[in-house]
């Protein structure tokens, strides 16, 4: 007999050896029974949380049968046990994140997080040492499992930064500025010193986009399928990926455009300049839709949070600024030493904010808060030569830094989101699920027209609903009482109660379409004129000021 004891559950299970019969088919001399017999004792689960999972109290009177009786009985033990299930696996939820906490948790370093952490944690904390092809830009995906790096001398390689496969590793002999992950991991777009090419994940190359040359910084809109470029001549395009043609190529007229972001709620373009302001586009307008005077020298970054109310900006004068976005107002700044400027900038999921200056990267808590101004980082790092970029991982605790002797990965406690939405980005989406997603983001695709400062996509249109409501009560005489219509006599069946009805019903409805119809149509013909009539006006204006002219 052999016995096997958890001393976490106080579990046992007793095996016995009985002889077994000669005559069987498997012949031996012993065969192996189990008789498991579990004895659990469990943890009181306290009364404070089983109130927060019970839906109410339970049944105090009883039926008059005793079957119903027992009925009763069963649910409420049921219910008991779902309540306590709720209460014991409520330590599980993830709806909370952890974070560091104690005076100095910026004297933590990489290293002593390694040494205490999980073994899928450590695995997250790597460098990969590239000092021939640096420094290096880097972008992950939407979904948080496939990274990208593009290092200043040629070098690019696209791979899942979890399991550490490689998709594609190529060398482009030529300067690239930046990388971009497009709507999916099967393609990405690399800008070079002319033009901005399109690779698939095997590095075959797809377009060469010869009308974006001199791209500096490169953004994706995934709802509306825009790729964003801003050049070293100051033009600002617009790439409609799904059709492959340009949407729109604003001039700026604010010179070299190396300073680029995109608010994530509502896909305004935030391009810094070198007079210190900050300019907020539309492919709508051919003028910013709005500048902010952000400080007294040039821009060195921008980042905006994922509720796209926070903006906060890096200048040469050494300051950092955070600004609300709904007022147009600065919240806060903070003046750093004379040896010490700040360079990048980028927001978590969850609110932290990453600030490099020169080869050195810091991580703030609560700095879009008013009443909290913290004096010491929250975690601080130092890499080994100047850093060149920088991005959190979403829905992981990760800060990827690119800089110019490779890509480091550090682990940030608290940086991601915990709970991911799988409909609109799965980390753990198969090759079927892909395909899915890709079809139900081309049938979801956002017009660039939606995009407006005030965010029109999330609001009612009231002008177009009150013309609807008047077109329904214009046709409200159109009552299928009001219509006369006597079918004629059919022979087998034609001309029975239910296909008179039904003729009648179709006839009603066809004259119900002939005069909706109608409305369309004048209205189609006023708004012609219409145009016409402005037109005309124009061109007598036009002509009365060149008379204007000439007599003057």
């Amino acid at each position: 007999m052999e016995t096997e004891e958890l001393k976490g559950e106080q579990k046992m299970k007793i095996r016995y050896f009985v002889p077994k019969d000669p005559d069987s088919k498997g012949g031996g001399k012993f065969s192996f029974m189990r008789r498991s017999k579990d004895v659990i004792k469990e943890k009181p689960v306290p009364e404070q949380q089983l109130k927060k999972w019970r839906r109410g109290e339970s049944a105090k009177g009883f039926a008059k049968k005793q079957f119903h009786t027992q009925k009763m009985k069963e649910r409420e033990e049921t219910f008991e046990k779902v309540a306590e299930k709720s209460a014991r696996t409520e330590l599980l939820r993830t709806e909370e994140v952890g974070y560091l906490e104690g005076e100095s948790t910026h004297q933590i370093s990489q290293n002593e997080i390694k040494a205490q952490a999980d073994e899928a944690t450590q695995q997250k904390i790597f460098d990969l040492h590239l000092n021939q092809f640096g420094p290096y830009r880097m972008d992950y995906l939407r979904n948080g499992r496939h990274l990208l790096i593009g290092g200043a001398k040629g070098h690019v390689a696209a791979f899942d930064w979890q399991t550490k496969s490689l998709h594609c590793e190529m060398n482009v002999m030529e300067t690239v500025t930046d990388v971009k992950w497009l709507h999916q991991e099967t393609m990405f777009a690399v800008a070079q010193k002319k033009w901005v090419y399109i690779y698939d994940n095997q590095g075959i190359e797809l377009h060469c986009l010869k009308h974006l040359d001199s791209t500096l910084r490169l953004e994706f809109l995934p709802y509306h399928f825009l790729l964003v470029s801003s050049g070293a001549k100051g033009f600002l395009s617009y790439l409609d990926v799904s059709v492959g043609k340009e949407v729109v190529g604003i001039h700026t007229k604010q010179g070299r455009l190396d300073v680029l972001t995109v608010n994530p709620q509502t896909a305004i373009v935030h391009l810094g300049h070198p007079n210190g302001s900050v300019s907020l586009w539309t492919p709508n307008m051919k003028e910013p839709a709005a500048k902010i005077l952000c400080h007294g020298s040039g821009i060195r970054d921008v980042a905006i949070d994922v509720t796209g109310k926070y903006m906060a900006t890096t200048g040469f004068d050494r300051r950092l600024k955070i600004f609300d976005l709904r007022t147009y107002r600065e919240l806060s700044r903070f003046q750093y030493n004379k040896r010490q400027c700040p360079g990048l900038l980028d927001f978590s999921q969850k609110g932290l904010l990453a600030v490099s200056r020169d080869n050195v990267v810091e991580v703030y808590k609560d700095m879009t808060s008013q009443a909290y101004r913290p004096e010491k980082p929250y975690l601080y790092h130092r890499c080994d030569k100047l850093v060149a970029n920088l991005m959190f991982c979403p829905f992981e605790d990760v800060l990827g830094i690119g800089h110019g002797s490779g890509f480091s990965s550090i682990v940030i406690p608290g940086a991601g989101e915990a709970n991911y939405d799988a409909l609109e980005a799965n980390p753990f989406q198969s090759k079927a699920q892909r395909k899915q997603t890709e079809v139900r983001m081309l049938l979801d695709k956002v017009k660039p027209e939606m995009i407006t400062l005030d965010g029109q996509i999330c609001k009612v249109d009231l002008q177009t609903a009150k013309e609807l409501q008047e077109e329904r009560n214009k046709t409200k005489y159109l009552k299928p009482n009001k219509i006369d219509f006597t079918p004629k006599n059919k022979m087998k069946g034609g001309s029975s109660g239910a296909k008179l009805v039904q003729r009648k019903k179709g006839v009603q409805e066809e004259h119900i379409r002939s005069a909706v119809r109608d409305i369309v149509r004048t209205k189609q013909v006023e708004g012609k004129q219409k145009e016409r009539n402005k037109s005309r006006k124009g061109v007598q204006g036009s002509a009365l000021d060149r008379l204007k002219k000439k007599t003057a």
